[in-house]
């Protein structure tokens, strides 16, 4: 019989959990045999996301744009803003109970993609450009013209390899790094470094969904009692193995964030480190990476598929993010119970006095704060905080200036 792995004097309550603690030690898995009977009841209670995870991944995403704006200043670093166009995600090899992991970003409990990740993906879209065999390469290269160089007292000489032959460099070894055959010591650092990406998730929850093998009695082979595999050819009675795993819905927005150490890329290839041509090749290898290769897991059948924003999309989804920031819980909650209790629409109760009553009489600070914050974004949507509608409307509106 299982036995829950959560110590009984935390509850069983975990709403206010992390989607990242709620797939993992608080899963609904461990609480007994009733949720060993269907694989995708646990991860329901797992992927949504409650008010303190969206504030955490907003507040990630802020931490990060302050942290790039300090150094963005010095041309050595490039975002780029897309939107998810196919479901997203990642880290199914990690170990769990339902056969299919997922990568959580700890302590916060959030879904990531890491920057490693990353690396590997425009890496092989650089690859892809460099060999010729998607037409136009966009600049990328898989000729080698840097050399290798080491300081020898005042001079500089080039690094020999193996071979005894100089070490020559392409713009992969350059940009990305090499790592150079066993008993090279020839290894050399990329000059790019890749963030960690926050996506921002669209709705309340991520998105459960299945996949079915048909054929596992042929890709795991069983063992016979004296140890042998029993070889079984794949046949059309296989039976179906569903198995739910979690990802990101499509329209989420992911934020990439690129640091290049101009420094060590001036000495080794000076040419990509001037006028920004880096910048020109690698975001050429994000589209590339955007419209064919994917990111994360399951790009093969189309997951991880994203498109390059616009600057006029990025603004709006900017916007879109500061409004869904100053969203507080009260107001819904107080214009859901207005509506009822008078018999009126949303939209007349959100410019109504009674709102404005309500809001008045808060003791709560915070709440206080926010919930303004909030009506008055909700107000400059429609229009009306600048041009109110209606006297009574400016009536309201100095209520919450202070002026009513």
């Amino acid at each position: 019989m299982p036995i829950a792995a959560v110590p009984s004097y935390l509850g069983s309550d975990f709403q206010y959990a992390s989607p990242g603690m709620r797939f993992g030690m608080y899963l609904k898995l461990w609480e007994g045999p009733a949720w060993s009977k269907t694989k995708d009841r646990p991860l329901e209670s797992a992927k949504r996301l409650n008010d303190s995870d969206k504030k955490t991944m907003q507040a990630l995403n802020l931490r990060q744009k302050q942290t790039f704006d300090a150094v963005a200043a010095s041309g050595a670093s490039l975002r780029l803003d897309a939107l998810a166009t196919a479901p997203f995600t990642t880290g199914l090899g990690n170990e769990h109970p339902l056969e299919n992991g997922f990568a959580f970003l700890n302590p916060y409990g959030l879904p990531y993609l890491p920057g490693s990740g990353v690396k590997g993906v425009l890496r092989q879209a650089a690859r892809e450009l460099a060999s010729g065999e998607w037409g136009d390469g966009h600049g990328w290269s898989e000729e080698k013209p840097y050399p290798l160089m080491e300081d020898e007292g005042e001079k500089r000489r080039p690094v020999l390899g193996k071979s005894k032959q100089p070490v020559m460099l392409s713009m992969l070894d350059v940009l990305f790094g090499r790592e150079s055959a066993t008993g090279d010591t020839s290894h050399v650092r990329g000059a790019l470094t890749f963030w960690d990406v926050i996506p921002q998730i669209k709705g309340d929850s991520l998105v459960v969904e299945i996949m079915t093998p048909h054929q596992s009695h042929y890709y795991q082979w069983k063992k016979d009692k004296h140890g042998n595999e029993i070889v079984v050819s794949p046949h059309e009675s296989g039976q179906p193995n569903p198995i739910s795993f979690l990802t990101v819905p499509p329209g989420s927005g992911f934020i990439f964030h690129v640091q290049c150490d101009l420094a060590h890329l001036s000495r080794i290839a000076p040419e990509l480190a001037a006028n920004g041509t880096w910048k020109t090749l690698l975001t050429k290898a994000f589209e590339h990476a955007f419209d064919w290769l994917g990111f994360g897991a399951k790009t093969a059948v189309g997951y991880g598929a994203m498109e390059r924003l616009s600057e006029e999309e990025i603004a709006g989804a900017r916007r879109e993010a500061e409004a869904a920031s100053l969203k507080c819980d009260w107001v819904d909650k107080t214009i859901d119970e207005l509506v009822k209790k008078n018999n009126a629409k949303p939209g007349d109760t959100l410019r109504g006095k009674p709102l404005a009553e309500a809001w008045a009489a808060l003791t709560d600070v915070d709440v206080k704060k926010r919930a303004l914050g909030d009506i008055r974004s909700r107000w400059q949507k429609e229009g009306w905080w600048d041009t109110p509608p209606s006297g009574t409307a400016k009536k309201v509106k100095g209520i919450y200036e202070g002026n009513g």
